[in-house]
């Protein structure tokens, strides 16, 4: 089959727009920038030794929230955090704020991997929605959550058969809309149709988020050491666990690692995930007339329907976040800022973005970054325990933290408290998934599907044999 032009190329803008609309943008992070300093206090490094029943290495989503749910669950309980760098630094201060109630990265992955506990599974990832909203007004917290539903557009004729199919599955909330209807939700001209999930899928900011839940800990007697990187993690023949910094350590009777895209402190994990870099753009903020043009008065998050997707979705103070397409992998597995400055990636975004909104030319980004994302082979998160049951540990979201990480907190503490409950009884914790290879047959393979996903974005959506293969054996994914 002959190569085949998607509407990005078809209508992609002129150069000009695209250099004018970065001229002035800074690569810094819009999110982080946005928290009130009240909010990012600088908290003191961790120096001698300190005492806890719970140790929980890392202060993104994760962490935080495991610690804010232990204490919940044990007020008494004596809390420590370890953060390499500050609170909500890495993903959980970088993301589009998409706060999703799936748990297997979508009901198509769910159910080629766990068939007979998907309904389980999305019973459990609603209810895990629920409870994050709910949060706000149980602990006094506001990350801006607005459960707005997410928007689904096909951009490509061959796009509109898998909408049709979706809708025909009847899920609760999906809603089927063809061209005409989907851009009175948002007027953009490469606007095929859409399904519209009005009921999983919320908006929340994701740096404040990090931040209302740090401070929801502290104002429950957790201590969050900053600037304190975990380098080893023992357990002592005489019980408990010892977590050493660069100039202290915490001993504690349990460990949480939730470390993310960082190399685990656990060698049997350090196989398990791979950093891949995604790439963001935010707008400055749109005039009224500007919104006007493309509507979107309901304010859904939207991700189009291609394997390498876009993700956007509009602020509270009213810009666009505009962001995803290229997922970069970097032979070695290596986490580096070096990474982050990617021009090429900026540029196809803002071309992209004006081939969406042609209404808007003329306006500008203000921001531009990057981060990791930390990618299993099975898209979702995994979960164990090690050293005894003294340990637990999740990793993997594979972009879809925000809303599992609450999920994957109250599993590790059913774990480390030997609680079998119908999280810890699920094959999706039980069961570690494929790790990825070493070097250098990890970087061919990433390499190769990723190609095999664009070649399939320009064929029609035909897989090819690889991907076909990867379907096969359980590793497909489809976006």
């Amino acid at each position: 089959m002959s190569r085949h032009s998607t509407v990005f190329e078809r209508r992609a803008p002129a150069a000009s727009v695209v250099d004018e609309s970065l001229t002035g943008s800074r690569h810094a992070v819009f999110w982080t920038e946005d928290v009130p300093a009240h909010l990012r206090p600088d908290r003191p490094a961790l120096t001698g030794t300190v005492t806890a029943d719970l140790v929980v290495v890392g202060a993104g989503y994760t962490g935080l929230w495991t610690a804010l749910l232990a204490v919940t669950r044990d007020p008494g309980c004596r809390v420590v955090v370890v953060e390499a760098n500050r609170v909500g630094w890495a993903a959980s201060g970088r993301n589009g704020g998409f706060c999703e109630a799936s748990l297997t990265h979508g009901p198509e992955n769910g159910a080629a991997r766990w068939p007979d506990e998907l309904h389980t599974l999305e019973r459990l990832g609603r209810a895990n929605l629920d409870e994050i909203g709910a949060a706000e007004e149980a602990y006094g917290l506001d990350f801006q959550f607005e459960r707005t539903g997410q928007l689904a557009p096909a951009t490509e004729e061959h796009q509109l058969e898998w909408l049709a199919d979706w809708a025909a599955e009847n899920e609760s909330g999906v809603v089927l809309l063809d061209a005409d209807a989907t851009r009175r939700q948002v007027d953009s001209p490469t606007y095929l149709g859409a399904v519209w999930e009005t009921e999983t899928t919320a908006l929340v900011h994701p740096a404040l988020m990090a931040a209302e839940l740090a401070r929801a800990c502290e104002e429950r007697g957790v201590v969050i050491a900053e600037r304190s990187p975990a380098r080893d993690l023992d357990t002592p023949a005489s019980g408990g666990v010892v977590v050493t910094t660069d100039a202290g350590r915490v001993v504690a009777d349990r460990a949480a690692l939730a470390t993310n895209v960082f190399p685990s402190l656990l060698i049997r994990n350090r196989l398990m995930t791979v950093p891949v870099y995604d790439y963001v753009l935010m707008t400055e903020p749109l005039t009224d007339a500007q919104w006007a043009s493309i509507g979107w008065a309901n304010r859904q998050g939207i991700g189009d329907m291609a394997n390498q997707f876009h993700y956007y979705r509009p602020t509270r103070d009213g810009r666009i976040l505009f962001g995803g397409y290229d997922a970069v992998y970097h032979y070695g597995r290596r986490v580096d800022p070096r990474y982050e400055d990617r021009p090429s990636s900026w540029r196809r975004l803002a071309s992209h973005f004006f081939t969406t909104f042609p209404q808007l030319e003329g306006l500008r980004f203000s921001h531009r970054w990057a981060g990791a994302i930390d990618t299993s082979t099975q898209f979702t998160a995994f979960f164990g325990t090690a050293r005894r049951g003294r340990v637990a540990y999740a990793a993997g979201f594979t972009g879809l933290g925000v809303g599992s990480t609450r999920f994957a907190a109250d599993v590790m503490l059913d774990l480390l408290a030997g609680e079998q409950t119908e999280r810890t009884e699920l094959k999706m914790v039980r069961k570690r998934p494929l790790p990825f290879p070493p070097e250098p047959l990890a970087s061919i393979g990433i390499q190769a599907t990723r190609w095999s996903l664009d070649r399939a974005d320009h064929r029609r959506g035909k897989r090819n044999v690889l991907l076909k293969t990867l379907d096969a054996v359980g590793l497909g994914f489809d976006s």
